[in-house]
This record gives C-alpha cells, sequence and structure tokens, in this order.
C-alpha cells in the first residue's frame, strides 16, 4: 500500500511510524508499506513499485527464456526524469537505466513473468537484443553472449524488425558483425 492510500484513510505519518515499530507494517522503501513482505515474490514486488519501467538487459533476456539461471537482480530502463531515490531498496536489487523518455515508447510490450504472473513492460526481442548490443559493457561477458547465442537459435526471430530497431537505436554495424553472420 502507498502512504498516500494509508493518509486518505485517515492514517498520518506519526501512526503509520507506530505500526513499522510494532511490527504490524513493513516499509519497503519511502511511501511504501506491506503487512508481510513474504505475501509477494521478487517478481511481484518489481511489477508493483516499477510499473513504469521496462525490463532490460540480463533480466529482458531471462524473461524471454534466453538464459539458462536467473540473473542477480532487475536492469530496468526508465524515464531519465525519475527520481533516483525511487532506486535506493535493499530487496529486490534493482539497477535503473536512464533512457530518454521517447526511446521508452517504441518496441515495448507486457509480459507475465514469475511464479505468480506478474505484468511486466519488457521490450520486444528483437529490441532488446539492440540493447544488450548498445550497453554491451554494462553486462557480464557470459551472459551477453549466451543471450546473442539464443537469440540467433530463435526460430521466431525477426530479422527485418531486427535491422529496424537497430537503426532506432544507432546499432547497425554491431548487428551485421554480431548477429547479421548467423541471420
Amino acid at each position: 500500500v502507498k502512504k498516500s492510500q494509508l493518509n486518505e484513510l485517515g492514517i498520518d505519518y506519526r501512526r503509520i511510524l507506530d505500526f513499522v515499530e510494532k511490527g504490524d507494517l513493513v516499509r519497503l522503501k519511502n511511501g511504501y508499506y506491506t503487512v508481510r513482505i513474504s505475501d509477494f515474490s521478487e517478481e511481484e514486488l518489481v511489477a508493483r513499485l516499477f510499473p513504469d519501467c521496462v525490463m532490460n538487459l540480463a533480466c529482458g533476456l531471462y524473461a524471454y527464456g534466453y538464459l539458462e539461471k536467473k540473473p542477480y537482480g532487475y536492469q530496468l530502463s526508465v524515464d531519465k526524469n525519475t527520481s533516483k531515490s525511487r532506486f535506493k531498496l535493499d530487496f529486490p536489487k534493482v539497477t535503473p537505466l536512464y533512457a530518454e523518455p521517447e526511446t521508452l515508447e517504441f518496441g515495448v510490450s507486457e509480459i507475465s513473468f514469475g511464479k505468480d504472473g506478474a505484468k511486466m513492460k519488457i521490450f520486444e526481442k528483437e529490441r532488446l537484443i539492440c540493447e544488450c548490443l548498445k550497453y554491451e559493457e554494462k553486462m557480464e561477458r557470459a551472459i551477453f553472449k549466451e543471450g546473442m547465442l539464443a537469440y540467433i537459435r530463435d526460430p521466431k526471430k525477426d530479422a527485418a524488425k531486427l535491422m529496424s530497431y537497430a537503426r532506432e537505436r544507432k546499432v547497425v554495424k554491431k548487428v551485421q558483425t554480431m548477429i547479421g553472420v548467423w541471420l
């Protein structure tokens, strides 16, 4: 629940602090509370706390089944004008990737992920591959390689769409040299 929702119920910040001190409420991060953190999966927490963000890089590759092991933490693309303090929380580990607002509008779809089917925004496969190529240095080498090879093997890949996104994200040369040989 958000602090604003508690305020609408007539519960002011002093009472909220009392509830937290007594253990009746758990503070997830500034302005967000729950009764029991165990009521939510990690994926559901991420989806509820960051509904405006888009899954990117390793966590996006994992969501599409391109990685065997779940990566540690979540890389989320977010509007560059978003407050940085939003992402300061102990659990789950979230790494924001700040982007121009217009780049977050194209090539985005929604996916169900996790055991509870939490809904989260994610880049389409081809856009995600372009993001991985653009931000290759922010990824572990083994994860990058595993993700690229899995995409190359994917029978549902769309080379035309990949090249369209590559032009938009300015990674055409990387796509041609790293992936184009295999397409």
